[in-house]
């Protein structure tokens, strides 16, 4: 057995119980997960917690977690946003942004001097420095410090960002790049197809709950009858606004019996006339959430930009049928493969979704039923840090 010397850094942008992101969820599993198979791991991340504004919320400093050392470094928020939002209006409009506009843009946000000082003092004291997402300033920072440590885990979605000509160095430069989905590498390959970095596809550790109660989630919370389940960002980069415009046109203009289950952060800013339809509980624990999931007819996964999708993998675990927007094609690629969901390509292929669950709700929950085996033949931890470990042998040193 290759001894599992030397110490791995994880770099999220964001890390703490509260923090709600699949990248930064999917980093910090990792993270205790290898910690667990005995290697040396420290988090380096910033004190913020929330996405928008990136105001620091934890204290600087070094504490532990468990088995992991968690260092946090202030962020620093000091531009008014403009070259973000001009290279925004210039994506939209199809022009390209020259790079002197793309690095204008990418500083343009928060910034943590301090992580970026720690790695120029400190990159060579670890094996690999493993971080992500793709757009977060913290990844650019570590790459550019640390290329020949850096794994990437970049969380690529099909967007006009990730083909900006700042982050070709990146993609191409580092160690190696760890995709969490087979599209998520084919993208990679359009993106960069002269890429020369080390690449494998690992996926995301997901790890079954040890009991679901339906019955007590619906009870708690007043719920009866069919009802389909979003849990994530309410933003309009996630479909929010369109799920709730298609799901406001299924219960008023076509008058199906359905309610609609909405739990995560983000301002759900729900319609006065869609009220009576739907369940806002925000951010919910983890035993809740779970069995959210278990007491849905369906999970709705609105969102065209996703990596992996863990959302998808909790509810196929729990034994709930998908509907997904065919537009992401990671999701259709997890649909197709497991036949356990239904995809929609528009708002009116949407609508005709959610009459099948208010109508034939037996029907949809049938279709769940090759989803769990899905999720274990695939993304247990044992398999997922099997396939990190074995480039973590294969492509660093002690």
């Amino acid at each position: 057995m290759t001894a599992r010397t030397g110490t791995i850094a994880f770099v999220p942008p964001r890390f703490g119980a509260e923090v709600v992101g699949g990248a930064e969820a999917v980093l910090a599993e990792v993270a205790a997960g290898l910690a667990g198979r005995g290697w040396q791991v420290e988090i380096l991340t910033t004190c913020a917690r929330d996405h928008y504004t990136w105001a620091n919320h934890y204290p600087p400093g070094v504490e532990r977690n468990d088995d992991v050392t968690v260092r946090r470094f202030p962020t620093v928020v000091d531009t008014p946003g403009e070259h973000r939002w001009r290279v925004h209006q210039l994506i939209s409009a199809r022009r390209r942004p020259t790079i002197t506009e793309q690095q204008l843009w990418l500083n343009d946000t928060f910034r943590c001097p301090g992580l970026f000082e720690h790695l120029l003092d400190h990159a060579s004291d670890y094996r690999a420095i493993v971080t992500g997402p793709y757009l977060a300033w913290t990844t650019f920072a570590t790459a550019t410090v640390a290329p020949d440590r850096t794994i990437l885990m970049p969380c690529l979605h099909d967007e006009p960002e990730v083909f900006l000509d700042v982050y070709e160095p990146m993609l191409s430069g580092a160690r190696g790049i760890w995709f969490l989905s087979d599209p998520e590498r084919d993208l990679a390959r359009r993106v960069v197809p002269s890429r020369t970095a080390r690449t494998e596809v690992v996926g995301a550790p997901i790890v079954p709950p040890p009991r679901y109660d339906p019955d007590r989630f619906r009870t708690r919370h007043g719920i009866d009858g069919p009802f389909v389940l979003y849990a994530g960002r309410r933003e309009a980069g996630k479909g929010w606004g369109r799920l709730l415009d298609a799901f406001g046109t299924a219960v008023r203009r076509e008058g199906l019996h359905l309610h609609l289950v909405t739990a995560g952060v983000g301002d759900a800013s729900i319609p006065d006339d869609l009220a009576p339809f739907v369940t806002d509980l925000g951010f919910l624990d983890e035993d809740d959430r779970n069995d959210a999931f278990a007491a849905a007819t369906a999970c709705i996964q609105p969102s065209a930009l996703e990596s992996f999708s863990r959302v998808v993998m909790e509810s196929w675990l729990a034994g709930t049928t998908v509907i997904a927007n065919a537009g992401s094609a990671v999701v259709s690629w997890h649909v197709e493969r497991s036949g356990a969901g239904l995809t929609y390509r528009n708002d009116e292929e949407l609508v005709e979704c959610f009459r099948l669950v208010a109508e034939k709700p037996d029907l949809v929950g049938s279709l769940a039923a090759p989803g769990r085996d899905y999720v274990t033949d695939h993304y247990l931890p044992e398999r997922v840090f099997d396939a990190m470990e074995a480039t973590l042998f294969d492509w660093t040193t002690p």
